[in-house]
């Protein structure tokens, strides 16, 4: 018997409170669960707004967390007007989860308070540590990931920061105890566990131009590659007048090599300020390899097909075989589908069918190990990504 048991269950009852609780209740055997439990959520934010949200939240006895999602899915439901919810259950694992306080200013200092009061009621370092967060223009989310790296030495972050469908982003909630926040992460730290990571990107024969160097830049600001203006550069590869439009780039990711070893990740293009500098959804280090990569319906569903056969094919080979899969996947991906915006999330729903649990939503922002090492993990703040974790 696996140490960690996992429960799905989901609901499209967005106005009926009462209706909503018996539907969620009846899928999830509370008379099975051990001795410790852990909800992992995501819905439409309309499901906060009539208060199904809080009121399946208040009626499960263990800690609920997630985000806000413009589609999410379960092996039996996909759709945009749905709430998903994972159940992890152990007598041997244990979670603690911690909201933190509103995240203005320099961050270093909430995170750091978040962390350690969460580690205060693990009683132990953690083997994983869960973000999930609310998507702040304002904020760059690899500062978050910066301060946990110092602080946790390097324990395996995996998460997502939430997304929604208004134009403006305005309902990007993290989400606690039923309650969201717009200006708050959660952090939920696990211990007992072994967790894996697997991420998909861009096909590397999607690139456009030659690769360049950044030369200079600040957190999430880019200014020069290769000594020259990213405005330049953008003109020079005929994207200048995309550039004028953050939303007409979402298929256009820029695709960052750190020079390490590790896979590259992704960037997604938010806007040029007046001055011709970019605003980048992660931060973009002095000195990595930068080319810009086109992304398109196809591409998205054939490396989100090849990552989960992978994954999939991994656990037929293991006598560990794992109890749930966690999947979230950047909104650019649902961008590139188009209409079609529920393809992938259908894909995977085939995929894995009955093979074991799984929950997946789409991402304003994902945090996933590149590479586990003896030193700890290599952490990342990817865009673009579909990023697993198989617990």
């Amino acid at each position: 018997m696996p140490k960690l048991q996992a429960y799905s269950a989901s609901t499209a009852e967005v106005d009926d409170v009462e209706c909503a609780v018996e539907d969620i209740l009846a899928q999830i055997p509370l008379n099975e669960l051990k001795k410790h439990a852990l909800g992992i959520v995501a819905c439409h934010y309309e499901f906060a707004f009539s208060g199904v949200l809080e009121g399946i939240s208040a009626a499960l006895p263990f800690a609920v967390v997630g985000t806000i999602s413009s589609a999410q899915g379960i092996a039996k439901d996909v759709g945009t007007f749905e709430l998903v919810l994972t159940v992890l259950t152990s007598d041997d694992v244990t979670f603690a989860s911690v909201l933190s306080e509103p995240l203005v200013g320099d961050t270093d200092d909430v995170v750091d308070a978040t962390y350690r009061e969460a580690c205060s009621s693990l009683s132990q370092s953690p083997d994983l540590v869960l973000l999930h967060g609310p998507f702040m223009l304002q904020n760059n989310g690899d500062n978050y990931l910066t301060k946990l790296n110092s602080i946790s030495d390097n324990a395996p972050v995996f998460g997502t920061l939430a997304v929604d469908d208004t134009e403006d982003f305005r309902n990007c909630f993290s989400i606690f105890a039923g309650k969201t926040y717009n200006d708050r992460l959660v952090l939920t730290l696990i211990k007992g566990v072994e967790p894996r990571f697997y991420s998909a990107n861009i096909a590397a024969n999607k690139n456009v131009g030659k690769p360049v160097l950044i030369t200079e830049s600040e957190g999430a600001l880019l200014s020069k590659v290769n000594d020259r203006s990213i405005a330049e550069y953008l003109e020079e590869l005929g994207l200048a007048t995309l550039a004028e439009n953050g939303y007409a780039m979402a298929s256009m990711p820029f695709i960052l090599d750190y020079g390490d070893g590790t896979a590259p990740i992704s960037r997604i293009f938010i806007q040029l300020t007046p001055d011709g500098k970019a605003i980048l959804n992660g931060s973009v280090p002095v000195g990595a390899q930068l080319v810009i990569g086109s992304f398109d319906k196809e591409d998205a569903l054939e490396t989100t097909r090849v990552v989960v056969d992978g994954v999939l094919a991994q656990i037929a080979e293991d006598d560990s075989k794992p109890s749930v899969l966690l999947l979230y996947s950047c909104i650019a991906r649902s961008i590139a589908l188009g209409s079609e915006y529920l393809l992938e999330l259908e894909q995977v729903q085939q995929q894995i069918g009955g093979a074991l649990p799984f929950m997946m939503a789409y991402s304003g922002g994902e945090y996933c190990p590149t590479e586990l090492a003896q030193s700890g993990a290599v952490n990342r703040f990817h865009n673009n990504a579909l990023i697993v974790c198989a617990l």
